[in-house]
């Protein structure tokens, strides 16, 4: 458990990262919010992409094998993040976020069961809320770094941008671009120590929990109908989360939200994660008394009674009720993970699989509603998230009594 939470740290730190590179790279790049919103697609594309690829190398190498790969492929993402600063260029930023993201999604395939099948079915989305709040640790810990060491260069205004010649426009692109150097590559060396660390550390052996398990191995993953629901749960839980946390810094410097500058709202960025840190160690306790489905279903309505309450607000109201979501978050991809895969048995890897994969939710819901912000403004683009909650509060209505259905099963 402990090793593992190392893991899940490192990914959350890397994920937050973005919420810091958004506006940097908006400011540096010259783009609106539809276009800078492909850092998003392009790191949470990965997870679709590799997120069944990865689930079948689970089941080919094992769990740990697969987490050292996913750490490998992590720092390689890293590294890459030195020839597009030197460029500078923003499709090898994205380039490296790609890459960067296809060792996270191996990572997740692999973690996020392995915690699962610890211990008991009936407090398997505890444990999963326990290791996700190291992963809320690093989201806290991330933007508090990024702005010191990402936006700790001045940036000029667009219309100063404009008056530069071309090559004046590219001297300050590189001077810019270059902060990111230094921090990226500390992660990767961290990430390459991390990988050899676990590859030394003995792991115990583990069963899927398969003993009081009417699925059969050969049978089809799509016939699972709360699994199929799990995975919208995951891609619009994901897709509300990354949209709410990219949106912040701009949203919190908008006049008539904060009129903070980009340094002060990348530190209340902090404020939001650490939220859904301080929720997770608290959920992990309710979660051993309390059924994840109804915790889940009452998160969620919160949730989005918050985000609505800062549409129709301004100034202190609307940043706080929005920082507040952090803290509802919290239980939310635990308890719908653990929902999806209970009673899998043997397709316990191909469920995760498709849950990891579900995570492309992050790459296309920040993309729409950074459209939609271009077209009716920013304040009035949070929506979005308010329908993807309102879901998530219906499949933890419906999913009532999965953990005790599971509860009998046991796993070594």
């Amino acid at each position: 458990m402990v090793m593992a939470s190392s893991l899940f740290f490192m990914w959350g730190f890397l994920t937050c990262l973005n919420d810091i590179l958004i506006p940097h790279l908006k400011n540096i790049f010259d783009l609106n919010y539809f276009e800078v919103m492909f850092v998003q697609f392009a790191f949470f594309s990965a997870y679709f992409v590799f997120g069944v690829p990865a689930g079948k190398l689970v089941e080919s190498i094992g769990y740990k094998k697969s987490m050292i790969v996913g750490l490998v492929v992590m720092a390689a993402g890293a590294f890459l993040f030195i020839p597009a600063a030197n460029a500078p260029s923003f499709g090898l930023f994205l380039a490296a976020l790609v890459v960067l993201a296809a060792g996270i999604t191996c990572l997740q395939v692999s973690a996020n069961p392995f915690v699962s099948i610890l211990g008991p079915p009936a407090t398997a989305a505890s444990r999963l809320n326990l290791t996700q709040a190291f992963n809320s640790l690093g989201t806290t810990i991330a933007p508090k770094v990024g702005g010191v060491l990402i936006l700790s260069a001045a940036a000029i205004t667009v219309e100063q941008m404009h008056l530069l010649s071309p090559a004046a426009l590219h001297a300050y692109r590189l001077q810019e671009a270059s902060s990111v150097k230094m921090p990226y590559l500390c992660i990767g060396l961290v990430l390459i120590a991390l990988a050899v660390s676990l590859a030394l550390f003995r792991f115990p052996e583990t069963t899927e929990p398969a003993a009081h398990s009417h699925v059969d191995s050969s049978d089809s993953i799509w016939q699972h109908k709360r699994l199929l629901m799990a995975v919208v749960g995951i891609f619009v839980y994901v897709g509300a989360e990354v949209s709410i946390g990219s949106f912040l810094i701009n949203y919190f410097s908008q006049p008539d939200t904060g009129n903070l500058s980009l340094k002060t709202a990348a530190s209340l960025v902090s404020v939001y994660w650490g939220g859904a840190m301080v929720g997770r160690f608290f959920g992990s306790a309710l979660l051993q008394r309390i059924d994840s489905a109804k915790l889940l279903a009452c998160a969620a309505m919160v949730a989005s009674l918050l985000v609505a309450c800062s549409m129709l607000t301004h100034n202190h109201v609307a940043v706080a009720s929005m920082l507040a979501v952090g803290l509802f978050n919290s239980v939310m991809f635990p308890s719908i993970f653990t929902l999806g895969i209970a009673g899998l048995g043997p397709l316990t890897g191909k469920g995760s699989g498709l849950l990891i994969a579900a995570i492309v939710g992050g790459a296309i819901i920040p993309v729409v509603q950074g459209h939609i912000a271009d077209v009716i403004g920013i304040h009035h683009a949070f929506f979005l998230p308010v329908i993807c909650y309102l879901y998530i509060a219906v499949f933890g209505y419906l999913s009532r009594g999965t953990d005790s259905m599971t509860a009998p099963a046991s796993a070594a």
